[in-house]
C-alpha cells in the first residue's frame, strides 16, 4: 500500500470521542495530557483534526466561537499541535489555514509561545497584547480584604453572564454555564448586593488554573485570587494581562513566580472587544 502524503489526508471535525487522543498528542509534543481541559474544549468548542493512518492524530486544535451561533463575534483557537514526527512539514500551516476559511470573516484571537508565534504572523495575525503565566503556592498576606467574596449559588448566574458578556465584549453563555461543573471552586465578589466580579479555579494536572478572573478593580481580583487560594492546598496558576501590573506584582510577592509569556493575537480586528480593565485572566489561553 503506498503511503499517503501528508498534503492529501483530510482535516476532520473532531468529537469528545476524540479526548484521548487528544491528549496522546499533546504528551507526544511534550505537553500535560490535560484531559480534563480537553475535555470542556471538545464539548464547548469545535475540534479539527488529521488522523495518523497509523493511529492517533498528527495534527489537532480546537476553535471555540462566542456570540450568536450563526453569526459569532468572536473565535479563540487554541491546542494547535502537530506530532512530533511530522513537525516543520506543514501540517500546522496546512490545518490553520483550513481553520481560518472556515470561520470566514469571524474575527479571531489565540494565545501564541514564541515558538508558534511567526507561524500565525505569516497566517496574517497581529499581536495585540501580552500574558504572563505565574504559579506557585500563594502565601496569605498583608491587609485585610475590602471586598467581600463567596462561594457563587445557581441564582447568581444570571447576574455572572450579564457582567461576562459586558466585560469580554460577546456572549459567551455556553461556555460560563459550564464552569459550576467544570471548576472546583467559583466565587463572586459583592458590593451592596451587586456582583461586582467572579472567578473559578479548575483543575488541571497538579495545579489550580484560577480563570476565568473578571473583577471591577485590581482590589477585587486581589481579593478573589486570595479567596480561591484559602479554600485549596494545590498550587495556583493563572494567565494575567500584562497590563494588570499592580496584580501581577501583588501575586509574585504572595508566592507566584512568572513562568513564561504568551503573545495575544488577532485576526479581523485590531484588539480584543470588551473592557480589558476588568478582564484579568482568561477561563483558559486556549479559549480566552
Amino acid at each position: 500500500m503506498p503511503i499517503p502524503s501528508l498534503a492529501t489526508l483530510p482535516i476532520r471535525r473532531l468529537t469528545p470521542r476524540d479526548l484521548a487522543a487528544c491528549a496522546d498528542l499533546a504528551e507526544n509534543r511534550g505537553w500535560p495530557r490535560e484531559e480534563h481541559k480537553w475535555g470542556l474544549l471538545l464539548a464547548a468548542g469545535r475540534g479539527y483534526g488529521i488522523d495518523d493512518p497509523d493511529g492517533g492524530l498528527i495534527s489537532a486544535c480546537v476553535v471555540t466561537s462566542y456570540g450568536p451561533q450563526e453569526r459569532p463575534g468572536l473565535a479563540a483557537i487554541g491546542m494547535v499541535l502537530v506530532a512530533e514526527r511530522h513537525a516543520r512539514q506543514g501540517v500546522g500551516r496546512r490545518l490553520m489555514q483550513h481553520v481560518v476559511a472556515a470561520l470566514g470573516t469571524t474575527p479571531l484571537t489565540l494565545h501564541a509561545t514564541p515558538y508558534g508565534r511567526p507561524l500565525y504572523e505569516e497566517l496574517g495575525f497581529k499581536t495585540t497584547g501580552r500574558a504572563e503565566m505565574v504559579r506557585g503556592h500563594f502565601t496569605p498576606g498583608g491587609p485585610d480584604p475590602e471586598a467581600t467574596t463567596r462561594a457563587a449559588t445557581a441564582e447568581d448566574l444570571p447576574a455572572i453572564l450579564r457582567l461576562d458578556q459586558e466585560v469580554f465584549g460577546t456572549d459567551r453563555t455556553h461556555m460560563i454555564t459550564r464552569l459550576p461543573a467544570f471548576a472546583e471552586q467559583l466565587r463572586v465578589a459583592e458590593e451592596d448586593g451587586r456582583i461586582t466580579g467572579y472567578a473559578a479555579a479548575w483543575p488541571n494536572m497538579d495545579n489550580q488554573v484560577v480563570g476565568p478572573l473578571i473583577a471591577q478593580d485590581t482590589e477585587t481580583a486581589k481579593e478573589l485570587i486570595a479567596s480561591l487560594a484559602a479554600h485549596t492546598t494545590d498550587a495556583l496558576r493563572t494567565d494575567i494581562d500584562v497590563r494588570h501590573e499592580e496584580l501581577l506584582t501583588w501575586v509574585k510577592a504572595r508566592g507566584l513566580a512568572s513562568a513564561g509569556f504568551n503573545a495575544v493575537m488577532t485576526y479581523g480586528i485590531p484588539e480584543l472587544p470588551g473592557d480589558w480593565t476588568r478582564r484579568f485572566a482568561p477561563l483558559t489561553v486556549a479559549a480566552g
